[in-house]
């Protein structure tokens, strides 16, 4: 893979990625009375809902709780959005593939505009709800800076992998599908996969094995409370997903002139 290729055409492109994802978030709440209140209510329901199993059902959460499901809610939806739907972008997209050409990761740029979009929505919630709580904040929250981008990075990376197998593999989508479920109770996404009830070295396993695990727990140590993230996994996974976006873009570019024929 050029990296000149591809930041020439990632700048090239840009637009056409930002024009695509504003119109799928107005098309989404075109025919909707409540229109964009969705983009609030949606993760403010689940969080409502995951908080009253993990407090009224199993008598049980953490510190500041509601901030806590937020975090890890809003986090887990970008990525695991992100990576399902890329399975199918260029099937859904067969219309523009066919007729003009377009590096195929591009899709993918769309795409993570508008699940960012929606997460950047639910992180303003989760502020929202960090002041009601009246959480302490400290120097360490700007390390949500590395470690936002490590999840972009690590969702890109994956995405365009999975866009390029979606082509050609018709049951992808539901194996990933499958997967993403299982990753989802894997996650600790409402619960705390450090907490002292999950005997080791399966917390451990869990946290460094899972780079979604691991940043849900990082952003939570260093917003809600005031510790640093460990910085040596941090950059390990961020290396990762820069070598998975690295393979995934030159796949794309050694293949995509063949997507028309099977889409």
């Amino acid at each position: 893979m050029s990296l000149k290729r591809f930041i020439n055409d990632s700048k090239k492109y840009w637009e056409v990625a930002r024009y695509s994802a504003k119109s799928s978030l107005k098309s989404e709440v075109a025919n909707s009375h409540l229109s964009w209140l969705w983009w609030i209510l949606d993760p403010l329901l689940f969080m409502l809902v995951y908080s009253f199993i993990a407090l009224i059902v199993f008598g049980r959460g953490e510190k500041y709780f509601a901030a806590f499901v937020f975090i890890g809610l809003s986090s887990w939806t970008f990525f695991s959005k992100t990576v399902r739907q890329s399975v199918r972008l260029v099937s859904q997209n067969s219309s523009i593939v066919s007729k003009v050409y377009l590096p195929k990761y591009v899709l993918v740029y769309s795409q993570m505009c508008v699940n960012g979009f929606k997460m950047l929505v639910s992180y303003v919630l989760v502020v929202g709800v960090m002041v009601i709580y009246r959480v302490p904040i400290s120097f360490n929250i700007l390390y949500v800076i590395p470690l936002f981008l490590t999840l972009l990075v690590m969702t890109f990376g994956v995405s365009t992998i999975m866009l390029h197998f979606g082509v050609f593999i018709d049951d992808l989508y539901n194996i990933v599908n499958v997967l993403l479920k299982l990753l989802f109770y894997l996650s600790g996404v409402f619960y705390n996969i450090a907490n002292k009830n999950i005997p080791e070295p399966y917390s451990s396993l869990l946290l460094k094995g899972n780079p979604v695990a691991f940043i849900m727990n990082e952003l939570r140590k260093c917003m809600i409370y005031s510790t640093t993230p460990n910085l040596r996994l941090l950059g390990i996974w961020f290396v990762v997903g820069i070598i998975l976006s690295m393979v995934g873009v030159k796949i794309i570019y050694k293949y995509e002139n063949s997507y028309v024929k099977v889409v």
